[in-house]
C-alpha cells in the first residue's frame, strides 16, 4: 500500500496529475475486482443455506437468497454472489457421498481449484465423509473449517431441564464434536459453534476473525468489506476503511487543483462522498436491511436499535446540502491543518496550497464520518447483546 502511494507522490511531484488520478482510481477499485470464493458443504438439512444467507447478510425471504426449504436439496454446485460485493461468491456444494458426488471424486467434481476455503457444516455430528473431505482438502493445501450449526436449537431444548447451564451445554457440544472428529481419525480439530439466526452471539465472530487471520492479505480486504459485522470487534474493518482515506483525499485534491478531462471537482466530491459513506454504513451493518435482520435475531426492536444511532449519516439519505454544510464547517480547520497533512501525504508542488486545503478537508471529513459510524455500530451491537446476555 505505501509503495503504491509513493508512486502517486512521484506522479504529483512530476506534475503528472492525470497519471496520479488513474493510479489512485485503480488502487481503490482493486478490492472490487479481487475474487473471493467460499465453498460451503454439509449433509442435507444441516443448515447450509441459512448459514450461507447469514454470511451474505440477507434473510431467506430476500431476493436471491439460497432456498431453505427442507425439501430442496442442491444437486449441483450453486453460486450465490454477495448482494453488495459481486466479487465475493458463496457456493452451495451438494453433500459429499451422494450419487452424483461420490466421496473419492468430490473435490474434482466440485471444482476445488476455484475455492479459497471450505466450510464443512453439521447440525448434529460430523461423519466419516466430512473427515475424508477435510483430509483431501488438506492434501490440496487449502483451508477448511468445521462449523457446528443450529446451536440455538440445542440451547432451547436444554433450557427445559432443571439443571440447565448455557455454558455447560456449549462445552458439551464442543467436546462431543471434537471427540467425534478425533474418533474418526482427525487430529486437533477446531469447531465453531454458530447460530445462523443469531449470528451476533456464540462463535460467528470467532469464525470471522479466524478467516481474516488466515486469508492472504489481498483476499482479506474482500472478506472484511463483504462479511456482516457479527460482534463488537470491528477494529479491523475500521483499519481497512481508514487506510483508504488518504487515497480518496489525494484524489479529491488532485481533481480540485488540476482539472482532469471528464472529472468535475464538485461532481467528483459529491459522488465520492456518497459512495464512501454508503460503504461505511453497509460495512458496519447500519443500513436498514442489516438492522432489521439484527432486530429479528436479537429480539431488540428495530426502533430501539435505531435510537442508538447518533450520526445523521445512517439515518437519512445523504444530500448535496448535507455535504456542503459539513465541508463548510471543516474548511477553516482544514486550512489550519493543511501544512501538517500536506507534509505527510502530498509533495510540495506548485498547487500545494489549493491541494492541501482540499486534501485536508476531505481527509478530516471522511475520518470524522468513519468515527461517527464506528461509534454507532458499537452502540447498536451493545444494545443487541444486552437482551441475549440477560436471558
Amino acid at each position: 500500500m505505501e509503495a503504491s502511494f509513493a508512486s502517486v507522490k512521484t506522479d504529483l511531484m512530476n506534475n503528472n496529475t492525470a497519471a496520479a488520478v488513474e493510479r489512485i482510481q485503480r488502487y481503490l477499485e482493486e478490492p472490487n475486482d479481487i475474487p473471493l470464493n467460499i465453498a460451503i458443504t454439509g449433509e442435507s438439512k444441516s443448515g447450509k443455506s441459512t448459514f450461507l444467507n447469514a454470511l451474505r447478510g440477507i434473510k431467506s425471504k430476500d431476493e436471491g437468497a439460497a432456498p431453505t426449504s427442507m425439501t430442496q436439496t442442491p444437486m449441483e454446485v450453486t453460486p450465490y454472489p454477495h448482494p453488495n460485493y459481486p466479487n465475493v461468491t458463496l457456493w452451495d456444494l451438494p453433500g459429499i457421498g451422494t450419487t452424483k458426488f461420490p466421496a473419492d471424486e468430490y473435490l474434482e467434481l466440485a471444482g476445488f481449484e476455484r475455492f479459497d476455503f471450505f466450510i464443512i457444516i453439521s447440525d448434529t455430528r460430523f461423519r466419516e465423509n466430512d473427515v475424508k473431505l477435510a483430509q483431501e482438502i488438506q492434501k490440496m493445501k487449502k483451508k477448511f473449517y468445521f462449523v457446528r450449526s443450529k446451536i440455538d436449537n440445542n440451547i432451547r431444548d436444554e433450557e427445559r431441564k432443571k439443571d440447565f447451564s448455557k455454558e455447560e451445554t456449549l462445552r458439551k457440544i464442543r467436546d462431543d464434536s471434537v471427540q467425534g472428529l478425533r474418533d474418526l481419525g482427525f487430529e486437533s480439530p477446531q469447531v465453531f459453534l454458530v447460530s445462523s439466526f443469531k449470528p451476533h452471539i456464540y462463535e460467528f465472530s470467532e469464525l470471522h476473525e479466524t478467516l481474516e487471520r488466515e486469508l492472504p492479505a489481498h483476499k482479506r480486504d474482500a472478506l472484511l468489506r463483504a462479511m456482516p459485522s457479527f460482534s463488537l470487534k470491528i477494529i479491523n474493518k475500521i483499519t481497512v476503511f481508514q487506510s483508504r482515506i488518504k487515497y480518496w483525499a489525494t484524489l479529491s485534491a488532485a481533481v480540485a487543483a488540476v482539472p482532469v478531462p471528464g472529472l468535475s471537482a464538485a461532481t467528483f466530491n459529491l459522488s465520492m462522498m456518497v459512495s464512501v459513506v454508503t460503504d461505511y454504513v453497509t460495512g458496519f451493518g447500519l443500513d436498514k436491511q442489516s438492522l432489521e435482520k439484527l432486530a429479528a435475531s436479537s429480539g431488540v426492536s428495530y426502533d430501539d436499535l435505531c435510537a442508538d444511532i447518533k450520526s445523521e449519516l445512517a439515518k437519512e439519505k445523504i444530500t448535496k446540502e448535507f455535504f456542503m454544510i459539513m465541508f463548510i464547517s471543516l474548511a477553516s480547520k482544514a486550512a489550519l491543518m493543511a501544512a501538517e497533512k500536506v507534509s505527510r501525504w502530498i509533495p510540495i508542488i506548485v498547487t500545494a496550497a489549493s491541494m492541501g486545503i482540499s486534501f485536508t478537508t476531505t481527509y478530516l471529513t471522511l475520518s470524522d464520518f468513519l468515527s461517527q459510524l464506528a461509534d454507532d455500530a458499537q452502540r447498536v451491537f451493545k444494545r443487541a447483546l444486552v437482551l441475549e446476555t440477560s436471558v
